[in-house]
């Protein structure tokens, strides 16, 4: 494997935001098998098709969720691996998003985060993603957030793929 960089970068357009709008959370068992990644190049990407539609679950964002990836590298070892953050905030409280929560917390989903840019990241594509934290809170005053926040994080041997294709018609 050639460890060196084969490109430049220019200093792009002014033209993205930041922000996420929507997370798909896939079972991790729930597909036959997992998407196709393609390489173009020495850029990997993961390639939807139909067998996703029917299998994952749509949470619309807005406001302060976040998707980090910080990289992993010990000199001594000769490792790097991608540790990859999804921060959710999801307002209102119900009986029936607790019992979701649950079940996100027990599992270990593959998750496609979407942003304002129209971009789509696979987290946690081998190994899935886990709640490390989160909080179901009522808030104090009547302005403070009444609903849930949700740390997930998946450690991969890449950062989150960008992925093609479509993940249409989520439940």
């Amino acid at each position: 494997m050639a460890c060196n960089i084969d490109t430049g970068r220019t200093l792009p357009c002014r033209d993205s935001v930041g922000g996420l709008k929507n997370v798909y959370f896939i079972n991790y068992d729930a597909a036959a098998s997992l998407p196709l990644v393609t390489t173009a190049g020495s850029e990997d990407t993961v390639a939807f098709d139909g067998v996703w539609d029917a299998t994952n679950y749509q949470y619309a964002l807005k406001g302060t969720s976040s998707l980090t990836t910080n990289i992993q590298a010990s000199r001594e070892n000769g490792t790097v691996a991608f540790e990859q953050v999804l921060e959710l905030t999801l307002p209102k409280l119900s009986k029936e998003d607790n019992y979701q929560v649950k079940l996100l917390a027990w599992g270990r989903p593959r998750i496609v985060v979407e942003d304002y840019n129209g971009n789509y990241f696979l987290v946690g594509r081998e190994h899935g993603a886990d709640v490390t934290g989160g909080t179901i809170v009522t808030g104090a005053a009547m302005g403070d957030l009444s609903g849930y926040t949700l740390s997930f994080t998946a450690m991969e041997l890449t950062p989150a793929n960008l992925c093609t294709g479509s993940i249409a018609s989520p439940s």
